[in-house]
Protein backbone atom coordinates (compact mmCIF):
# COMPACT_ATOMS: atom_id res chain seq x y z
CA UNK A 1 0.00 0.00 0.00
CA UNK A 2 1.49 3.28 -1.21
CA UNK A 3 1.02 6.48 0.45
CA UNK A 4 4.19 8.25 0.63
CA UNK A 5 4.47 8.03 4.42
CA UNK A 6 6.52 5.65 6.03
CA UNK A 7 4.82 2.54 7.41
CA UNK A 8 3.00 3.06 11.84
CA UNK A 9 3.37 -0.47 12.18
CA UNK A 10 4.88 -3.97 11.07
CA UNK A 11 2.16 -5.51 9.48
CA UNK A 12 1.35 -5.85 5.51
CA UNK A 13 -1.43 -4.68 4.29
CA UNK A 14 -2.04 -6.25 0.67
CA UNK A 15 -3.30 -4.73 -2.85
CA UNK A 16 -6.76 -5.63 -3.87
CA UNK A 17 -5.99 -8.76 -5.75
CA UNK A 18 -8.03 -11.42 -8.19
CA UNK A 19 -6.17 -14.82 -7.77
CA UNK A 20 -8.39 -15.90 -4.98
CA UNK A 21 -12.02 -15.13 -6.90
CA UNK A 22 -9.99 -16.82 -10.19
CA UNK A 23 -8.61 -19.75 -7.79
CA UNK A 24 -11.80 -20.30 -6.84
CA UNK A 25 -13.27 -20.57 -9.77
CA UNK A 26 -10.87 -22.26 -11.33
CA UNK A 27 -11.20 -25.23 -8.79
CA UNK A 28 -15.14 -25.64 -9.44
CA UNK A 29 -14.13 -25.85 -12.90
CA UNK A 30 -11.74 -28.41 -12.15
CA UNK A 31 -14.11 -30.41 -9.83
CA UNK A 32 -16.70 -30.11 -11.58
CA UNK A 33 -15.05 -30.75 -15.05
CA UNK A 34 -13.54 -33.89 -12.94
CA UNK A 35 -16.65 -35.36 -12.51
CA UNK A 36 -17.90 -35.12 -15.90
CA UNK A 37 -15.01 -36.93 -16.79
CA UNK A 38 -15.23 -39.81 -14.97
CA UNK A 39 -18.53 -39.65 -16.16
CA UNK A 40 -17.74 -40.37 -19.60
CA UNK A 41 -18.71 -36.68 -20.49
CA UNK A 42 -15.40 -35.13 -22.03
CA UNK A 43 -13.04 -33.10 -20.52
CA UNK A 44 -12.98 -30.05 -21.48
CA UNK A 45 -14.01 -27.84 -18.45
CA UNK A 46 -10.80 -30.21 -16.27
CA UNK A 47 -8.37 -28.79 -18.47
CA UNK A 48 -9.74 -25.67 -18.16
CA UNK A 49 -9.93 -25.47 -14.93
CA UNK A 50 -6.15 -27.06 -14.68
CA UNK A 51 -4.67 -24.22 -16.81
CA UNK A 52 -6.83 -21.42 -14.71
CA UNK A 53 -5.39 -23.12 -11.46
CA UNK A 54 -1.58 -23.22 -13.01
CA UNK A 55 -2.36 -19.52 -14.40
CA UNK A 56 -3.14 -18.38 -10.28
CA UNK A 57 -0.79 -20.31 -9.08
CA UNK A 58 1.63 -18.10 -11.92
CA UNK A 59 -0.03 -15.27 -10.72
CA UNK A 60 -0.24 -15.43 -7.13
CA UNK A 61 3.34 -16.55 -6.49
CA UNK A 62 4.72 -13.39 -8.46
CA UNK A 63 3.10 -10.98 -6.08
CA UNK A 64 4.11 -13.20 -2.91
CA UNK A 65 7.49 -13.02 -4.36
CA UNK A 66 7.24 -9.05 -5.22
CA UNK A 67 6.17 -8.48 -2.04
CA UNK A 68 9.01 -10.69 -0.43
CA UNK A 69 11.63 -8.84 -2.24
CA UNK A 70 10.06 -5.61 -1.81
CA UNK A 71 10.63 -5.93 2.04
CA UNK A 72 6.98 -6.28 2.76
CA UNK A 73 7.72 -9.66 4.83
CA UNK A 74 8.69 -8.24 7.84
CA UNK A 75 9.23 -10.57 10.88
CA UNK A 76 5.78 -9.72 12.25
CA UNK A 77 4.71 -10.92 8.76
CA UNK A 78 6.71 -13.82 8.23
CA UNK A 79 5.09 -15.22 11.42
CA UNK A 80 1.49 -15.03 10.42
CA UNK A 81 2.88 -16.80 6.93
CA UNK A 82 4.12 -19.11 9.50
CA UNK A 83 1.04 -19.78 11.48
CA UNK A 84 -0.90 -20.11 8.01
CA UNK A 85 1.66 -22.80 6.56
CA UNK A 86 1.23 -24.66 9.90
CA UNK A 87 -2.35 -25.06 9.58
CA UNK A 88 -2.00 -25.55 5.87
CA UNK A 89 -0.39 -28.76 6.27
CA UNK A 90 -2.96 -29.35 9.11
CA UNK A 91 -6.17 -29.38 6.68
CA UNK A 92 -4.01 -31.60 4.32
CA UNK A 93 -3.04 -33.90 7.24
CA UNK A 94 -7.07 -33.97 7.98
CA UNK A 95 -7.51 -34.48 3.62
CA UNK A 96 -5.75 -37.58 3.55
CA UNK A 97 -7.12 -38.88 7.03
CA UNK A 98 -10.27 -39.07 5.26
CA UNK A 99 -9.04 -41.65 3.11
CA UNK A 100 -7.13 -43.44 5.61
CA UNK A 101 -10.57 -43.60 7.48
CA UNK A 102 -12.56 -45.13 4.35
CA UNK A 103 -9.22 -47.56 4.34
CA UNK A 104 -8.83 -48.73 7.29
CA UNK A 105 -13.02 -49.21 7.65
CA UNK A 106 -13.06 -51.45 5.07
CA UNK A 107 -9.63 -53.58 5.84
CA UNK A 108 -10.48 -53.99 9.59
CA UNK A 109 -13.92 -55.19 9.18
CA UNK A 110 -14.22 -56.64 6.37
CA UNK A 111 -16.45 -59.29 7.34
CA UNK A 112 -19.05 -57.63 9.87
CA UNK A 113 -22.30 -58.57 9.19
CA UNK A 114 -23.79 -56.60 12.12
CA UNK A 115 -26.15 -54.56 10.08
CA UNK A 116 -27.94 -54.49 6.26
CA UNK A 117 -24.57 -52.27 4.83
CA UNK A 118 -22.25 -54.50 6.83
CA UNK A 119 -23.60 -57.89 4.66
CA UNK A 120 -23.85 -56.15 1.92
CA UNK A 121 -20.09 -55.06 2.14
CA UNK A 122 -18.87 -58.72 3.54
CA UNK A 123 -20.80 -60.06 0.37
CA UNK A 124 -18.81 -57.71 -1.81
CA UNK A 125 -15.37 -58.12 0.03
CA UNK A 126 -16.05 -61.88 0.26
CA UNK A 127 -15.51 -61.35 4.24
CA UNK A 128 -10.95 -60.81 3.66
CA UNK A 129 -8.57 -57.99 3.03
CA UNK A 130 -8.25 -57.88 0.31
CA UNK A 131 -11.12 -58.66 -1.41
CA UNK A 132 -12.00 -62.03 -3.60
CA UNK A 133 -11.36 -60.32 -6.83
CA UNK A 134 -8.19 -58.69 -5.84
CA UNK A 135 -6.50 -61.55 -3.82
CA UNK A 136 -2.71 -62.13 -5.59
CA UNK A 137 -3.22 -58.35 -7.80
CA UNK A 138 -2.11 -56.06 -5.47
CA UNK A 139 1.56 -54.86 -5.93
CA UNK A 140 4.79 -56.30 -4.45
CA UNK A 141 5.67 -53.59 -1.73
CA UNK A 142 9.11 -54.56 -2.42
CA UNK A 143 8.95 -53.54 -6.22
CA UNK A 144 8.46 -49.94 -7.34
CA UNK A 145 6.83 -48.88 -4.09
CA UNK A 146 9.85 -49.55 -1.69
CA UNK A 147 12.05 -48.16 -4.54
CA UNK A 148 9.67 -45.03 -3.99
CA UNK A 149 10.23 -44.99 -0.40
CA UNK A 150 13.92 -44.73 -0.65
CA UNK A 151 13.66 -42.09 -3.37
CA UNK A 152 11.24 -40.01 -1.34
CA UNK A 153 13.41 -40.63 1.75
CA UNK A 154 16.43 -39.47 0.36
CA UNK A 155 14.68 -36.71 -1.40
CA UNK A 156 14.25 -35.69 2.30
CA UNK A 157 17.93 -35.56 2.82
CA UNK A 158 18.69 -33.21 0.36
CA UNK A 159 15.86 -31.01 0.67
CA UNK A 160 17.51 -30.77 4.34
CA UNK A 161 20.54 -30.43 2.93
CA UNK A 162 19.73 -27.30 0.37
CA UNK A 163 18.31 -26.02 3.71
CA UNK A 164 21.63 -26.31 5.63
CA UNK A 165 23.82 -24.97 2.98
CA UNK A 166 21.51 -21.99 2.39
CA UNK A 167 21.75 -21.19 6.18
CA UNK A 168 26.08 -21.32 5.91
CA UNK A 169 25.05 -18.91 3.02
CA UNK A 170 26.71 -21.64 0.61
CA UNK A 171 24.98 -20.69 -2.35
CA UNK A 172 26.22 -23.71 -4.64
CA UNK A 173 24.86 -26.49 -1.94
CA UNK A 174 21.56 -25.08 -1.85
CA UNK A 175 21.25 -25.13 -5.58
CA UNK A 176 22.28 -28.71 -6.21
CA UNK A 177 20.17 -29.70 -3.00
CA UNK A 178 17.36 -28.51 -5.11
CA UNK A 179 18.29 -29.78 -8.18
CA UNK A 180 18.61 -33.22 -6.96
CA UNK A 181 15.21 -32.85 -4.37
CA UNK A 182 13.69 -31.93 -7.76
CA UNK A 183 15.12 -35.07 -9.93
CA UNK A 184 13.92 -37.22 -7.46
CA UNK A 185 10.68 -35.99 -7.35
CA UNK A 186 10.03 -36.25 -11.21
CA UNK A 187 11.59 -39.47 -10.45
CA UNK A 188 9.15 -40.49 -8.02
CA UNK A 189 6.06 -39.45 -10.45
CA UNK A 190 7.68 -41.44 -13.26
CA UNK A 191 7.55 -44.72 -11.59
CA UNK A 192 4.17 -44.09 -9.90
CA UNK A 193 2.91 -43.66 -13.47
CA UNK A 194 4.34 -46.86 -14.71
CA UNK A 195 3.11 -48.46 -11.66
CA UNK A 196 0.01 -46.97 -12.59
CA UNK A 197 0.11 -48.33 -15.98
CA UNK A 198 0.37 -51.69 -15.15
CA UNK A 199 -1.90 -52.40 -12.17
CA UNK A 200 -4.18 -55.08 -12.84
CA UNK A 201 -7.22 -53.65 -11.45
CA UNK A 202 -9.06 -50.56 -11.85
CA UNK A 203 -10.58 -47.49 -10.10
CA UNK A 204 -13.95 -49.54 -10.43
CA UNK A 205 -12.97 -52.89 -9.09
CA UNK A 206 -14.04 -52.11 -6.04
CA UNK A 207 -13.23 -50.44 -2.66
CA UNK A 208 -9.56 -51.48 -2.29
CA UNK A 209 -9.17 -50.37 -5.51
CA UNK A 210 -11.13 -46.91 -5.04
CA UNK A 211 -9.87 -46.37 -2.22
CA UNK A 212 -5.97 -47.49 -3.23
CA UNK A 213 -6.21 -44.85 -6.27
CA UNK A 214 -7.59 -41.95 -4.14
CA UNK A 215 -4.92 -42.18 -1.33
CA UNK A 216 -1.94 -42.85 -3.53
CA UNK A 217 -3.41 -40.56 -6.57
CA UNK A 218 -3.69 -37.51 -4.14
CA UNK A 219 -0.16 -38.16 -2.57
CA UNK A 220 1.20 -37.92 -6.58
CA UNK A 221 -0.39 -35.13 -6.98
CA UNK A 222 0.85 -33.50 -3.70
CA UNK A 223 4.21 -34.92 -5.15
CA UNK A 224 3.72 -33.12 -8.15
CA UNK A 225 2.59 -29.61 -6.55
CA UNK A 226 5.70 -29.92 -4.16
CA UNK A 227 8.30 -30.60 -7.12
CA UNK A 228 6.71 -26.93 -8.96
CA UNK A 229 7.10 -25.45 -5.36
CA UNK A 230 11.03 -26.77 -5.23
CA UNK A 231 11.06 -25.56 -9.13
CA UNK A 232 10.35 -21.93 -8.11
CA UNK A 233 12.89 -21.99 -5.15
CA UNK A 234 15.28 -22.62 -7.10
CA UNK A 235 14.85 -20.45 -10.03
CA UNK A 236 14.35 -17.82 -7.00
CA UNK A 237 17.69 -18.97 -5.62
CA UNK A 238 19.11 -19.11 -9.12
CA UNK A 239 18.25 -15.23 -8.69
CA UNK A 240 19.66 -14.63 -5.66
CA UNK A 241 16.34 -14.02 -3.80
CA UNK A 242 16.93 -15.77 -0.43
CA UNK A 243 19.42 -15.06 2.35
CA UNK A 244 20.39 -16.87 5.71
CA UNK A 245 17.67 -14.79 7.55
CA UNK A 246 15.11 -14.23 5.13
CA UNK A 247 13.51 -17.49 2.90
CA UNK A 248 10.24 -18.55 4.84
CA UNK A 249 9.36 -19.72 1.09
CA UNK A 250 12.00 -22.14 1.13
CA UNK A 251 11.16 -23.15 4.42
CA UNK A 252 7.45 -23.31 3.79
CA UNK A 253 8.53 -25.46 0.41
CA UNK A 254 10.46 -27.59 2.91
CA UNK A 255 8.37 -28.10 5.41
CA UNK A 256 4.92 -29.28 2.68
CA UNK A 257 8.21 -31.98 1.38
CA UNK A 258 8.44 -33.54 4.49
CA UNK A 259 4.70 -33.73 4.86
CA UNK A 260 3.97 -35.36 1.82
CA UNK A 261 7.59 -37.82 2.68
CA UNK A 262 5.71 -38.90 6.02
CA UNK A 263 2.08 -39.50 4.22
CA UNK A 264 3.72 -41.85 1.83
CA UNK A 265 5.19 -43.56 4.43
CA UNK A 266 1.94 -44.70 5.68
CA UNK A 267 0.39 -45.34 2.49
CA UNK A 268 3.93 -47.68 2.14
CA UNK A 269 3.00 -49.66 5.29
CA UNK A 270 -0.91 -49.69 5.07
CA UNK A 271 -1.99 -49.49 1.88
CA UNK A 272 0.98 -51.75 -0.18
CA UNK A 273 2.79 -53.82 2.99
CA UNK A 274 -0.32 -54.84 4.65
CA UNK A 275 -3.01 -56.43 2.40
CA UNK A 276 0.30 -58.04 0.56
CA UNK A 277 1.10 -60.15 3.52
CA UNK A 278 -2.72 -61.43 4.17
Amino acid sequence: MTTGHAAKHPYHLVNPSPWPAVGALSALLLTYGLVRFMHGEGYVLFFIGVAGILFTMAGWWRDVVREAQGGDHTPVVQIGLRYGMVLFIASEVMFFAAWFWAYFDASLYPGNAASAEMIGRAAALGGQWPPVNLQGKTFDPWDIPFLNTLILLTSGVTVTWAHHALRQNNRKGLVWGLVVTIALGITFTSLQAFEYTHARFGFTDGIFASTFYMATGFHGAHVIIGTIFLTVCLIRSLLGHFTPTHHFGFEAAAWYWHFVDVVWLFLFTFVYWRPFFQ
